[in-house]
Protein backbone atom coordinates (compact mmCIF):
# COMPACT_ATOMS: atom_id res chain seq x y z
CA UNK A 1 0.00 0.00 0.00
CA UNK A 2 1.20 3.53 -0.79
CA UNK A 3 2.26 5.57 2.24
CA UNK A 4 -0.17 8.55 2.36
CA UNK A 5 2.59 10.78 3.79
CA UNK A 6 4.83 10.02 0.82
CA UNK A 7 1.93 10.74 -1.53
CA UNK A 8 1.33 14.12 0.11
CA UNK A 9 5.05 14.87 -0.19
CA UNK A 10 4.89 13.99 -3.89
CA UNK A 11 1.87 16.30 -4.25
CA UNK A 12 3.86 19.19 -2.79
CA UNK A 13 6.73 18.49 -5.20
CA UNK A 14 4.21 18.71 -8.04
CA UNK A 15 2.65 21.88 -6.62
CA UNK A 16 5.92 23.72 -6.07
CA UNK A 17 7.78 22.28 -9.07
CA UNK A 18 10.89 21.21 -7.14
CA UNK A 19 12.27 19.17 -4.25
CA UNK A 20 13.48 22.33 -2.50
CA UNK A 21 10.10 24.03 -2.91
CA UNK A 22 8.33 21.03 -1.40
CA UNK A 23 10.78 20.99 1.51
CA UNK A 24 10.07 24.64 2.28
CA UNK A 25 6.31 24.13 1.95
CA UNK A 26 6.33 21.11 4.28
CA UNK A 27 8.97 22.59 6.61
CA UNK A 28 11.19 19.52 6.33
CA UNK A 29 14.66 18.93 4.89
CA UNK A 30 15.35 18.33 1.19
CA UNK A 31 16.88 14.90 1.93
CA UNK A 32 13.62 13.91 3.68
CA UNK A 33 11.63 14.87 0.58
CA UNK A 34 14.06 13.01 -1.71
CA UNK A 35 13.85 9.93 0.53
CA UNK A 36 10.03 9.97 0.49
CA UNK A 37 9.99 10.20 -3.31
CA UNK A 38 12.57 7.41 -3.64
CA UNK A 39 10.48 5.24 -1.32
CA UNK A 40 7.38 5.95 -3.42
CA UNK A 41 9.15 5.13 -6.69
CA UNK A 42 10.50 1.88 -5.22
CA UNK A 43 7.05 0.89 -3.95
CA UNK A 44 5.46 1.57 -7.36
CA UNK A 45 8.36 0.37 -9.49
CA UNK A 46 8.12 3.50 -11.64
CA UNK A 47 10.03 6.76 -12.07
CA UNK A 48 7.71 9.65 -11.30
CA UNK A 49 9.59 12.66 -12.67
CA UNK A 50 12.80 13.92 -14.22
CA UNK A 51 14.77 16.80 -12.70
CA UNK A 52 15.64 19.65 -15.09
CA UNK A 53 17.11 23.10 -14.60
CA UNK A 54 13.61 24.53 -14.87
CA UNK A 55 12.23 22.12 -12.24
CA UNK A 56 10.58 18.73 -12.43
CA UNK A 57 8.95 17.14 -15.47
CA UNK A 58 6.43 14.40 -14.67
CA UNK A 59 6.64 11.06 -16.43
CA UNK A 60 3.37 9.41 -17.59
CA UNK A 61 3.38 7.42 -14.33
CA UNK A 62 3.92 10.65 -12.40
CA UNK A 63 1.03 12.36 -14.17
CA UNK A 64 -1.29 9.47 -13.27
CA UNK A 65 -0.21 9.54 -9.62
CA UNK A 66 -0.41 13.33 -9.43
CA UNK A 67 -4.15 13.21 -10.19
CA UNK A 68 -4.66 10.81 -7.27
CA UNK A 69 -2.43 12.89 -5.02
CA UNK A 70 -4.62 15.94 -5.68
CA UNK A 71 -7.70 13.91 -4.77
CA UNK A 72 -6.10 12.79 -1.51
CA UNK A 73 -5.19 16.37 -0.67
CA UNK A 74 -8.79 17.47 -1.26
CA UNK A 75 -10.09 14.52 0.77
CA UNK A 76 -7.93 15.44 3.77
CA UNK A 77 -8.94 19.09 3.45
CA UNK A 78 -12.60 18.09 3.39
CA UNK A 79 -12.17 15.87 6.45
CA UNK A 80 -10.68 18.79 8.38
CA UNK A 81 -13.44 21.18 7.29
CA UNK A 82 -16.16 18.67 8.14
CA UNK A 83 -14.83 18.14 11.66
CA UNK A 84 -14.67 21.91 12.21
CA UNK A 85 -18.21 22.30 10.86
CA UNK A 86 -19.48 19.48 13.10
CA UNK A 87 -17.96 21.15 16.16
CA UNK A 88 -19.93 24.28 15.28
CA UNK A 89 -23.16 22.34 14.75
CA UNK A 90 -23.02 22.75 10.96
CA UNK A 91 -23.33 20.20 8.18
CA UNK A 92 -20.42 19.14 5.98
CA UNK A 93 -19.57 21.97 3.53
CA UNK A 94 -20.96 21.64 0.01
CA UNK A 95 -18.74 22.95 -2.79
CA UNK A 96 -20.47 24.05 -5.99
CA UNK A 97 -18.93 25.34 -9.20
CA UNK A 98 -20.57 26.61 -12.34
CA UNK A 99 -20.68 28.96 -15.25
CA UNK A 100 -22.02 32.40 -14.27
CA UNK A 101 -25.35 32.16 -16.10
CA UNK A 102 -26.19 28.68 -14.83
CA UNK A 103 -25.38 29.63 -11.24
CA UNK A 104 -27.50 32.79 -11.40
CA UNK A 105 -30.43 30.86 -12.85
CA UNK A 106 -30.37 27.81 -10.59
CA UNK A 107 -28.68 28.39 -7.26
CA UNK A 108 -30.84 31.13 -5.66
CA UNK A 109 -34.01 29.17 -6.38
CA UNK A 110 -32.64 26.02 -4.76
CA UNK A 111 -31.19 27.80 -1.74
CA UNK A 112 -34.46 29.49 -0.83
CA UNK A 113 -36.03 26.06 -0.40
CA UNK A 114 -32.99 24.29 1.10
CA UNK A 115 -32.58 26.85 3.88
CA UNK A 116 -36.14 26.15 5.04
CA UNK A 117 -35.06 22.55 5.77
CA UNK A 118 -31.45 23.20 6.84
CA UNK A 119 -30.91 26.82 7.90
CA UNK A 120 -27.28 26.30 8.97
CA UNK A 121 -25.90 24.83 5.75
CA UNK A 122 -22.32 25.59 4.69
CA UNK A 123 -21.88 26.32 0.97
CA UNK A 124 -18.86 27.40 -1.10
CA UNK A 125 -19.51 28.63 -4.66
CA UNK A 126 -16.97 29.34 -7.43
CA UNK A 127 -17.43 30.51 -11.03
CA UNK A 128 -15.32 28.82 -13.69
CA UNK A 129 -15.47 28.23 -17.47
CA UNK A 130 -16.91 24.95 -18.77
CA UNK A 131 -13.49 23.52 -19.56
CA UNK A 132 -12.29 23.80 -15.94
CA UNK A 133 -15.36 22.41 -14.20
CA UNK A 134 -14.96 18.79 -15.36
CA UNK A 135 -11.40 18.68 -14.00
CA UNK A 136 -12.58 20.19 -10.71
CA UNK A 137 -15.28 17.53 -10.39
CA UNK A 138 -12.84 14.71 -11.06
CA UNK A 139 -10.29 16.08 -8.59
CA UNK A 140 -12.90 16.47 -5.87
CA UNK A 141 -12.54 20.26 -5.72
CA UNK A 142 -16.30 20.63 -6.19
CA UNK A 143 -19.28 18.33 -5.60
CA UNK A 144 -21.56 19.72 -8.33
CA UNK A 145 -21.14 21.84 -11.44
CA UNK A 146 -23.98 23.99 -12.79
CA UNK A 147 -23.66 24.38 -16.55
CA UNK A 148 -25.47 24.75 -19.85
CA UNK A 149 -26.70 21.25 -20.76
CA UNK A 150 -28.06 19.33 -23.75
CA UNK A 151 -25.44 20.70 -26.13
CA UNK A 152 -23.19 17.66 -26.24
CA UNK A 153 -22.93 14.40 -24.32
CA UNK A 154 -20.84 14.69 -21.12
CA UNK A 155 -17.71 12.53 -20.69
CA UNK A 156 -18.34 8.87 -19.84
CA UNK A 157 -17.44 9.35 -16.16
CA UNK A 158 -19.75 12.36 -15.69
CA UNK A 159 -23.51 12.36 -15.06
CA UNK A 160 -25.67 15.25 -16.27
CA UNK A 161 -29.23 16.29 -15.44
CA UNK A 162 -31.17 19.14 -17.05
CA UNK A 163 -32.98 21.11 -14.32
CA UNK A 164 -34.55 24.00 -16.19
CA UNK A 165 -34.99 25.91 -19.43
CA UNK A 166 -34.88 29.61 -20.13
CA UNK A 167 -35.76 31.53 -23.32
CA UNK A 168 -33.21 33.79 -24.98
CA UNK A 169 -34.02 37.44 -25.64
CA UNK A 170 -32.39 40.56 -26.99
CA UNK A 171 -31.43 42.60 -23.90
CA UNK A 172 -31.23 46.38 -24.33
CA UNK A 173 -30.84 49.47 -22.17
CA UNK A 174 -32.87 52.67 -22.10
CA UNK A 175 -30.79 54.17 -24.90
CA UNK A 176 -32.48 51.64 -27.20
CA UNK A 177 -36.09 52.42 -26.22
CA UNK A 178 -36.85 53.04 -29.89
CA UNK A 179 -36.31 49.39 -30.82
CA UNK A 180 -39.55 47.51 -31.60
CA UNK A 181 -41.17 44.90 -29.33
CA UNK A 182 -39.87 42.04 -31.50
CA UNK A 183 -36.51 41.70 -33.19
CA UNK A 184 -35.06 39.66 -36.03
CA UNK A 185 -31.40 38.70 -35.91
CA UNK A 186 -31.32 39.37 -39.64
CA UNK A 187 -31.07 43.02 -38.55
CA UNK A 188 -28.15 42.30 -36.20
CA UNK A 189 -25.58 44.15 -38.29
CA UNK A 190 -27.17 47.53 -37.58
CA UNK A 191 -26.70 47.16 -33.81
CA UNK A 192 -23.60 47.27 -31.61
CA UNK A 193 -23.16 44.18 -29.45
CA UNK A 194 -21.67 42.60 -26.33
CA UNK A 195 -21.28 38.84 -26.82
CA UNK A 196 -19.63 35.95 -24.90
CA UNK A 197 -15.95 35.28 -25.52
CA UNK A 198 -15.20 31.84 -24.04
CA UNK A 199 -15.54 28.84 -26.34
CA UNK A 200 -18.11 27.13 -24.13
CA UNK A 201 -21.66 25.83 -24.38
CA UNK A 202 -23.24 29.25 -23.81
CA UNK A 203 -21.33 30.83 -26.69
CA UNK A 204 -22.22 27.92 -28.98
CA UNK A 205 -25.91 28.45 -28.21
CA UNK A 206 -25.70 32.19 -28.93
CA UNK A 207 -23.83 31.54 -32.19
CA UNK A 208 -26.49 28.95 -33.10
CA UNK A 209 -29.19 31.62 -32.81
CA UNK A 210 -27.49 33.73 -35.47
CA UNK A 211 -26.95 30.64 -37.63
CA UNK A 212 -30.66 29.72 -37.37
CA UNK A 213 -31.56 33.23 -38.52
CA UNK A 214 -29.21 33.03 -41.48
CA UNK A 215 -27.29 35.99 -40.04
CA UNK A 216 -23.58 36.47 -39.54
CA UNK A 217 -22.33 36.81 -35.98
CA UNK A 218 -21.80 40.60 -35.58
CA UNK A 219 -18.25 41.86 -36.04
CA UNK A 220 -18.94 45.08 -34.09
CA UNK A 221 -18.96 43.27 -30.76
CA UNK A 222 -17.23 43.56 -27.42
CA UNK A 223 -16.36 40.04 -26.28
CA UNK A 224 -16.98 39.65 -22.57
CA UNK A 225 -17.48 36.64 -20.27
CA UNK A 226 -18.55 38.58 -17.18
CA UNK A 227 -22.35 38.74 -16.97
CA UNK A 228 -22.14 41.62 -14.52
CA UNK A 229 -19.95 43.64 -16.88
CA UNK A 230 -22.04 42.72 -19.93
CA UNK A 231 -25.23 43.93 -18.28
CA UNK A 232 -23.51 47.11 -17.05
CA UNK A 233 -22.28 47.95 -20.58
CA UNK A 234 -25.73 47.39 -22.06
CA UNK A 235 -27.48 49.28 -19.25
CA UNK A 236 -25.25 52.33 -19.60
CA UNK A 237 -24.90 52.64 -23.37
CA UNK A 238 -26.19 51.77 -26.81
CA UNK A 239 -24.85 48.23 -27.08
CA UNK A 240 -27.14 45.21 -26.88
CA UNK A 241 -26.68 41.56 -25.98
CA UNK A 242 -28.43 38.19 -26.01
CA UNK A 243 -29.10 36.60 -22.64
CA UNK A 244 -31.45 34.05 -21.13
CA UNK A 245 -34.32 35.86 -19.42
CA UNK A 246 -33.54 34.57 -15.92
CA UNK A 247 -29.98 35.86 -16.12
CA UNK A 248 -31.25 39.43 -16.56
CA UNK A 249 -34.32 39.02 -14.31
CA UNK A 250 -33.19 41.46 -11.59
CA UNK A 251 -32.50 44.31 -14.03
CA UNK A 252 -35.62 43.58 -16.05
CA UNK A 253 -37.77 43.74 -12.90
CA UNK A 254 -36.69 47.33 -12.12
CA UNK A 255 -36.81 48.52 -15.72
CA UNK A 256 -33.13 49.36 -16.27
CA UNK A 257 -32.98 46.70 -18.98
CA UNK A 258 -35.63 45.53 -21.46
CA UNK A 259 -36.05 42.10 -23.02
CA UNK A 260 -37.14 41.95 -26.66
CA UNK A 261 -38.30 38.52 -27.95
CA UNK A 262 -36.24 37.14 -30.82
CA UNK A 263 -38.22 35.91 -33.84
CA UNK A 264 -35.64 33.20 -34.52
CA UNK A 265 -35.28 31.92 -30.93
CA UNK A 266 -36.56 28.45 -31.81
CA UNK A 267 -34.93 26.79 -28.78
CA UNK A 268 -34.41 27.64 -25.12
CA UNK A 269 -31.22 27.42 -23.12
CA UNK A 270 -31.05 24.23 -21.06
CA UNK A 271 -29.31 24.45 -17.70
CA UNK A 272 -28.53 21.77 -15.16
CA UNK A 273 -25.94 19.99 -13.06
CA UNK A 274 -23.03 17.62 -13.57
CA UNK A 275 -21.30 15.33 -11.07
CA UNK A 276 -18.91 12.36 -11.10
CA UNK A 277 -20.69 9.15 -12.01
CA UNK A 278 -20.55 6.45 -9.34
CA UNK A 279 -19.17 8.75 -6.62
CA UNK A 280 -21.52 9.11 -3.63
CA UNK A 281 -23.20 12.51 -3.68
CA UNK A 282 -22.85 14.91 -0.77
CA UNK A 283 -26.18 14.89 1.17
CA UNK A 284 -26.70 18.60 0.47
CA UNK A 285 -26.00 18.01 -3.23
CA UNK A 286 -28.72 15.36 -3.32
CA UNK A 287 -31.13 17.75 -1.57
CA UNK A 288 -30.24 20.56 -3.95
CA UNK A 289 -30.86 18.39 -7.03
CA UNK A 290 -34.14 17.23 -5.56
CA UNK A 291 -35.32 20.81 -5.02
CA UNK A 292 -34.32 21.82 -8.56
CA UNK A 293 -35.78 18.80 -10.36
CA UNK A 294 -38.58 19.81 -12.77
Amino acid sequence: MIDPRALRTFHQVCQTGSISGAARSLNISQPSVSAAIAQLETRLGAKLFERTRAGIVLTPAGEALEARARMLDHLLRDAEHEVIAAQKGLGAPLRVGGTPGALVSLLPRALSVMEMHQPHLTLNVVERPDRELIAMLRDGEIDLAFVTTAIEAPPADIDEQTLGRDPFALIVGRANNSLPDHFSLKDAARLRWVLPEAQGAFRRQVDALFLAAGAAVPSDAIRCDSLLTTKAIVRGGTRVTILPMQVAAAELSIGVLRAIPLREASFERSIGARWVKGRPLHPLASMLLEQLAP
